[in-house]
This record gives structure tokens, sequence and C-alpha cells, in this order.
């Protein structure tokens, strides 16, 4: 969860409030300036592989790049997009929502409207693929590969670790090959995920536990609360209970290892001796080099995997400072709670609801 500004910000997101929202273009040609806007939403979904994309409605048609000098400002341009509270005392409070490079620009020349759509900084080290191969070959650790590689293509890349480091495997990528599925690679070998948060950094980190992180934001329904809607479901795709990670490498003269992980808790409803039944998952990386490694990755893609068996999907008022991975306490109209993990959330630029895709929920005593 991004820190919030004061500590009257998240209190005021339940009243009656003035809602704030900026987004500065940062040109091609190094100037930077705020854009009139009339629409428009930012989505953070932690199952994509770029996290963040934008849509902005904008009034102004000189943004439509038609003569070259026209292009120079859009190509290479990137969004910065805020969102926020202006309180009666004038102060206007805000938080980062991402940073986007510009993808598209589109509209009527004449009369607009003008809609850019832009995609988080992961767009940009995705598109950058290898001129030639690569390799982690000499004991290269995975934070030190995953640094590498998101500077090679973005040189001023802010990039900030939580997650414990472990020496690579030798593996070559071929030319052409996509830089980001290489990142992510050696982002499981240390039981991590990478992706580019709301200030653009590049954050190397676990997945927050639902069982053990903090609740970030209490979603009650009923007066004074801001759950406005809630829609529960059920499905098992893209459900496993059982993962076995292996690694094998002969150029570093390493014989075949490997390591299971497994939804044991006989609570759970994808208990792997349950009704549920065995669904296994394989996954094969010569990144992994000893059993130890192994283990990480199995457990990390069993906690992508492993779903209880609701889903629900939330409407409540805006809360900016949310991040998929935070964990939600919801109270629905019956008095019944339940912890959920945000997967995804969309968050509207106008007076518009966020929406919440949850990756689990448990009953919350």
């Amino acid at each position: 969860m991004y820190a919030a500004p004061s500590a009257r910000f998240l209190p005021a997101l339940a009243l009656p409030h003035t809602p704030y929202t900026e987004v500065q273009l940062h040109a091609g040609d190094g100037t930077v300036r705020l854009l009139d806007h009339v629409g428009g939403s930012v989505t953070a979904n932690r199952g994509a592989a770029v996290r963040r994309t934008c849509q902005v409605t904008v009034p102004d048609t000189s943004l439509i790049p038609i003569r070259p000098e026209g292009q120079m400002v859009i190509y290479g341009a990137r969004l910065r997009i805020l969102r926020g509270i202006t309180f009666p005392d004038g102060i206007t409070e805000k938080v980062p929502l991402g940073e986007f490079r510009v993808d598209s620009v589109e509209g009527d020349p004449d009369y607009g409207p003008v809609t850019i759509n832009g995609s988080g900084l992961e767009a940009i080290v995705a598109a950058d693929a290898f001129l030639s191969p690569h390799t982690t070959r000499g004991g290269t650790s995975a934070v030190s590969a995953i640094t590498n590689l998101i500077r090679a293509a973005i040189p001023d890349a802010v990039i900030v670790n939580s997650a414990a480091d472990a020496t690579l495997g030798t593996t070559t990528w071929n030319a052409q090959g996509d830089r980001w599925t290489a990142i992510k690679a050696c982002a499981t070998a240390i039981g991590a995920e990478v992706y580019a948060d709301a200030d653009g950094q590049f954050i190397i980190s676990e997945l927050p536990d639902l069982a053990t992180a903090p609740i970030a934001w209490t979603v009650d329904a009923g007066e004074g609360g801001v759950l406005i809607g809630a829609n529960r479901g059920y499905s098992r795709d893209g459900m496993y209970n059982l993962v076995v990670a292996s690694g094998e490498n002969t150029e570093d003269n390493i014989p075949p290892v490997s390591a299971t992980a497994l939804d044991d808790d006989p609570t759970s409803p994808t208990y792997v001796y349950g009704p549920f039944g065995r669904v296994p998952r394989f996954y094969s990386s010569s990144l992994l080099t000893n059993p130890g490694q192994c283990a990480t990755a199995a457990a990390k893609i069993l906690r992508d995997a492993v779903k209880p068996a609701a889903t629900v999907t939330i409407e409540a008022a805006p809360n900016p400072c949310l991040e998929p991975g935070d964990v939600l306490r919801v109270t629905y109209q019956s008095g019944e709670r339940e912890l959920h993990q945000i997967q995804s959330l969309t968050i509207d630029l106008g007076l518009g609801s966020t929406t919440f895709e949850t990756i689990g929920g448990r009953e919350d005593s």
C-alpha cells in the first residue's frame, strides 16, 4: 500500500469529499505540462506482464501528432497520473497512480476528444528484445541479473529489492528473446515477482501472504462505509494445488534437482488430498541449481495458483493508495467479514468508483 499523505487522508475517503486528479505529460522533448482531462482510468493487474495501464481522455486536439514537431513531443513521452483529495481548507493531498509510456493517441483532429493510452514501464523493458544472446554464465546473482537487464533498457531505472538473493545457474537467452520474460524467470528462481510501482520504480519482492499481511483498508457496507457492491463467485480456472519445480544444468555440471510444494492444509478448499482433487503444475528452469531454489520457486508458483473457493469483485469508493497484493477486510450488509487480497484494481479519474478483483478470500474472525 502506498503511504497516505497524512493521517486525515484515508478517513476522508469514506466521507463526502472533493476528488483531485492530475495528469502530467512528460514530453519527448523534455518539457512537462499538466493536461486538462475529462475522463479516464488506471488499471493495476498483478497477473499481467505489464502491471499498470491507463486511458486518459483530453479535449486538446493539438496532442494528435500530425506534423514532425508534434510527433517528437509524443514519441517517447510518458504520463504521470496522480489522484487525491482537495480538503475544505484548500490543501490538496495526492498520491501517484503510475508512470506510463504513451502507446497511442487518437481522436477527431478538429473537435476531439483525444484518447491517450499508456502502459507501465515494464513495456519499455519488454520492447527492448535481446540484440545478441544474453547469459547468466559466471555465477550471476538473481538481483544483479534483474538489475542489469532492466537498466540495459532504462539506464536510470530505480530498483528496490526486498527478496532474498541467490546465485543463478547458467542460462542463455537467444537474440530476439523477450527481456521481460528473462527478468521474470530470474525473479521466480528466488520466489519473487518484479513490477513497476506507482512511482515508476521497479520492485523485486515476494507476494504478501494473505494469512500474515497487515490489513491495508477496511471496506464496510452501510452508513459510513465505502462498499458499494460485491459479486461473489467460484472458478477452478488457473488453480493448481501441487507444483513441482526442477532444474538441470549440464553447462554448470549440476545434476538434476527438484522440489515440490503442495497445499497441505486440510482446512483449505484446494487441499491436495481433499475433494478438490490433485491438480499439479510443472515448472523447469536451468536457473535452478539446488533443491532449496527449487523449493522457493515451487512455493512462489503455488502462492500464485492456489485460490480459495470464493472470488469476489468489489466496487468501492476510490482509494488511490491501494496496490495489487494488498489485503482488504470486507464487511457485507449481513455482518459477515472476509479478508481478500487484491489481484487487480481499476480506479476512475472522475467521480466513478473503484473495482477490485481479488485472488482469494477467507473468513475473518
